[in-house]
């Protein structure tokens, strides 16, 4: 038995030093958060464990108003088919502004906060271009050098801010999120983001092709914060949140209580209902209760493909078409979507715990189905 033991100590010491050799500590509290809870990437409800930013909402919140026909139609089959079988918590179907639907389900309310993911990176641009509007930040053209001077020399030279917007950065990055010993799982657990981004390297081309990197938005972030000179939860709330009528406070992961550093490629926990309002200020062009939140040009930008052979994909937004109507997105990992449908005004929001994974082209299949069903249940309800 004592040998034993003396083994298993002799393992975990191994272990320890090589991960401290690696410069991969990172792993122990990812051991601890996500796969020591029975978790093999992130969840809805991690922010639980993780240090947190309050981003404080409207003194005033603004309810959305309910739809005529609100509730009155049943899910469809298919729709129903896909909550079970890929775990949805929320679904809205919410028509010229109205709350046409909602449902939620793994006890899920209309006030239970859950993981953006990757939603918060149209959070980020949409705070890329206020900063310019502001002349914070010069333009999308501004290199990324003036703030970073580890930027200012080879590749890292000629990089943008509108680069990482629209991811084309060339940075050394690798997009994964079911290995530990990962840089985008680095990412999620270091404590000092700062520096691990202000060390990796740009080893491409910038401007020249669309490359999904969630490093990006997490530069995009940080000089964001240094050109505004506040923390980006503070900073969204003034410009966003708040004007927005947000009914609940929200909450942003952050690296630790010492760098305080939002995690801006993520991480962004508030509700389905206040997820949604992001998604309708775009929808109307920039513009909140006839106040202009953010500049109508800059609006547009961020809903064009920058590149023609990625037309999925803008400025901090996911782009698609349904029946030849243009679509407009926040997705995030595991399936978090508000959904824009500008010419019909309609927003679906769909959150949960699974999705189906890309059989070629740039979404699952069950993205386009949330929307179809959507229309479905509009025309049941035209009918009934």
């Amino acid at each position: 038995m004592k040998k034993v033991v003396k083994l298993i100590s002799s393992i975990l010491v191994l272990s320890f030093a090589l991960l401290y050799i690696t410069n991969n500590m990172y792993i122990i509290p990812g051991l601890l958060k996500i796969y020591g809870t029975g978790h093999d990437t992130a969840f809805l409800e991690d922010y639980e464990v993780f240090d947190n930013r309050t981003v404080e909402a409207a003194e005033q919140p603004q309810e959305w108003p309910i739809h005529e026909k609100y509730n009155s139609i049943e899910p469809t089959d298919r729709l129903m088919k896909a909550h079970e079988e890929y775990k949805s918590v929320a679904y809205l179907i919410i028509k010229n502004d109205s709350i046409f639907h909602e449902q939620y389900y793994d006890g899920y309310s209309d006030t239970s906060k859950s993981n953006s993911f990757s939603m918060a990176k149209s959070m980020v641009t949409g705070m890329l271009g206020k900063a310019i509007e502001e002349g914070k930040i010069k333009s999308i053209d501004q290199k990324v050098g003036d703030f970073f001077e580890e930027f200012k020399k080879g590749n890292g030279a000629t990089l943008t801010v509108g680069d990482l917007a629209s991811m084309a950065s060339g940075l050394d990055w690798v997009e994964e999120y079911y290995n530990p010993l990962n840089i985008t799982t680095k990412s999620y657990f270091t404590d000092d983001l700062q520096s691990l981004l202000r060390n990796r390297k740009i080893t491409g081309t910038p401007g020249q092709e669309y490359i999904y990197l969630s490093g990006n938005t997490q530069l995009l972030g940080m000089i964001i914060s240094k050109a505004v000179g506040k923390n980006l939860s503070t900073y969204f709330s003034e410009n966003f949140w708040k004007p927005m009528g947000a009914k609940e406070d929200a909450l942003w992961q952050i690296d630790s209580e010492s760098k305080g550093m939002e995690k801006t490629f993520c991480c962004f926990a508030t509700n389905a209902k206040d997820f949604a309002r992001f998604g309708k200020l775009y929808k109307d062009h920039g513009k909140w209760n006839g106040k202009q939140l953010i500049d109508s040009n800059y609006v547009a930008l961020s809903v064009r493909p920058r590149f023609e052979k990625s037309p999925e994909y803008g400025y901090g937004w996911w782009l698609s078409k349904i029946d030849g109507k243009s679509i407009f997105a926040m997705r995030g990992h595991l399936g978090q979507y508000v959904i824009v449908i500008p010419e019909d005004n309609l927003i679906v929001v769909r959150l949960g715990h699974l999705t189906q994974k890309v059989d070629g082209g740039a979404f699952p299949k069950v993205f386009h189905l949330y929307v179809e069903e959507a229309y479905k249940m509009l025309e049941n309800a035209a009918k009934s």
